[in-house]
């Protein structure tokens, strides 16, 4: 038994090396043991290569608006990891993941000794997720985002009452496939039999995947710019199967982000149709007005303004890319650019080299972030340079600016979410 949040979070993390094991087996003898968890729940089932955190984001805001009880599972978390599991929003205490850690231990404990292994990091939380969410604090409805890809993912135990697949882009590419088809084919997995699956993927190469497994699976296919419409972040509506929903604003920036709420719209909507959900106009509006996602596009300092962004993949990269050149197009762009050596690193600087007058490449403290030096020479760039200690790259590019320049930090969540902290704090 542990007796504190630290012994519980110690040993969660000390799953790591267990590595990742695609596959299903040991999440469903997980929750046969705990009597099933999972199956006392309504899940939103949310896969795609970029988007699921803003779209869970703006789904929450506006079932909180709805007065409904909302549970999330997201990951990777930036600042704390009880940001993992949340309900209405709020990160889960301390004493419930000393509680959970010391539910599911036995457990695994047990399975560790069958042939099927010991469970990863992330099957263990995912365990935690669907025993908190079944047993301990039950809610209306929980937004349910798959760890990697989908097929294989631990979360794909749930029976969801909708799924929905944002974008698809180039991203864990040695554990997914190399291709866009190979990627959607992962991430049309959670399409499950007669569960209707929303979508804003673009390529066409992904939605032939898309539809062919729909029609297998005898599930109705609802598609971004088909079936449901929107416009961009300036006139920003969205007319669905059932209504137009007009006059709607965001905080977040992007015409992504226009993408990720429509898509979030068409959910709920379905939702207030099919399933009764009490969902008015008025709660979208004022829901997808509230909705703020941590690290995507956010303004954490005005005067020098600096930015956080998320980013971690080519389309991530040319999102942004658009994003700075609409609302900064006169501004000097100084970037603070670090990443995860095992992503498309050329690639995304080569984004980052098309909207930057100046990058300063870093590292940070990561058993797998990549080498500064290495990054820097990535880059074709002229007006670039590499520190190894980003805090001090940040100090010494903060202390240069002026009104006309922006420092945009941005090529990995992990890495970020250091640099908030770092910021908020000395603020």
């Amino acid at each position: 038994m542990f007796q504190t949040y630290e012994e519980a979070l110690k040993w969660i993390h000390s799953r790591l090396t267990f590595g990742i094991k695609p596959g299903l087996q040991r999440m469903e003898w997980m929750m046969e043991k705990l009597d099933h968890p999972e199956r006392r729940c309504r899940f939103i089932h949310v896969a795609g290569t970029n988007g699921k955190g803003s779209t869970i984001a703006f789904m929450q805001e506006v079932l909180k608006a709805a007065e409904y009880k909302v549970g999330a599972f997201t990951s990777p978390y930036l600042e704390s990891f009880n940001e993992r599991i949340t309900i209405d929003g709020n990160p889960i205490s301390e004493e419930e993941i000393l509680q959970l850690s010391n539910v599911i231990k036995p457990v695994v404990d047990e399975l560790e000794k069958t042939e099927l292994g010991a469970p990863t990091e992330f099957e263990v939380i995912t365990a935690m997720m669907f025993y908190y969410f079944g047993k301990i604090n039950v809610p209306d409805v929980v937004l349910l985002e798959t760890g990697l890809g989908g097929k294989w993912d631990s979360t794909n135990i749930a029976n969801p009452i909708l799924s929905v697949i944002t974008m698809i882009g180039h991203d864990h590419l040695n554990i997914l496939g190399s291709t866009i088809e190979e990627i959607a084919e992962q991430k049309a997995g959670i399409i499950k039999n007669g569960v209707p699956v929303i979508t804003a993927v673009e390529q066409k190469e992904a939605l032939d995947v898309i539809e062919r497994v729909a029609k297998e699976k005898k599930a109705k296919h609802y598609w971004l710019t088909r079936d449901f419409h929107a416009g961009d972040f300036d006139e920003f509506f969205v007319q669905t199967p059932f209504k137009r929903y007009n006059s709607l604003s965001l905080q977040m920036k992007g015409n992504h982000q226009a993408i990720n709420a429509a898509l979030s719209v068409m959910t709920l909507d379905y939702l207030r149709v099919y399933y009764s959900f009490i969902i008015e106009e008025e709660h979208i509006q004022e829901g997808l007005k509230r909705t703020f996602w941590k690290g995507r596009f956010e303004e954490v300092k005005e005067k020098p303004r600096v930015i956080l962004d998320g980013a971690h993949n080519p389309e991530g990269m040319a999102a942004l890319k658009e994003t700075v050149q609409k609302f900064y197009p006169d501004k000097k762009i100084i970037m603070l650019f670090s990443c995860v050596k095992d992503k498309q690193y050329k690639e995304m600087i080569e984004q980052a080299a098309q909207m930057a007058n100046r990058i300063i490449f870093t590292t940070f403290h990561f058993p797998k972030a990549a080498d500064a030096k290495e990054l820097y020479e990535a880059c074709d760039m002229k007006d670039k340079e590499y520190e190894d200690n980003w805090e001090l790259a940040y100090e010494k590019i903060i202390n240069t600016m002026d009104d006309e320049t922006v420092l945009i930090i941005t090529g990995s969540l992990y890495f970020i979410g250091e640099v908030r902290k770092h910021i908020k704090h000395s603020s």
